[in-house]
């Protein structure tokens, strides 16, 4: 299940559930958009786990967790803490990034 951030609480969120995978992004980036549709198919592979898309724009409380200087980004945090990060618009580095959370 994918959760849409509509506000800037972000941080609640990683508080309150084990593990997190944010996709930033914004509503201009091309890449973003690509890369949507295989955050999700990730999603429903990985029921354990919330995933959550963050406009990093809207939200720059909730972009602070992680080093987004590039989008997309995405990000995991694990029992309340940021683990790691990957900037990319390839799926393999966004599947490397969930395994390696999933495999620890």
């Amino acid at each position: 299940m994918i959760k849409e951030l509509e506000q800037d609480n972000l941080t609640q969120l990683v508080s309150e559930n084990d593990t997190v995978v944010v996709q930033y992004s914004a509503s201009w980036c091309g890449n973003c958009r690509i890369m949507k549709p295989k955050f999700k198919k990730l999603a429903t592979e990985n029921e354990s786990m919330t995933f959550v898309m963050a406009d990093a724009e809207k939200f720059p409380e909730s972009r602070k967790l992680a080093t987004v200087d590039n989008l997309p980004t995405f990000a995991v945090f694990k029992n309340g803490a940021f683990v790691n990060q990957v900037q990319t618009n390839k799926f393999e580095a966004l599947k490397d990034l969930i395994d390696e959370v999933t495999s620890n």
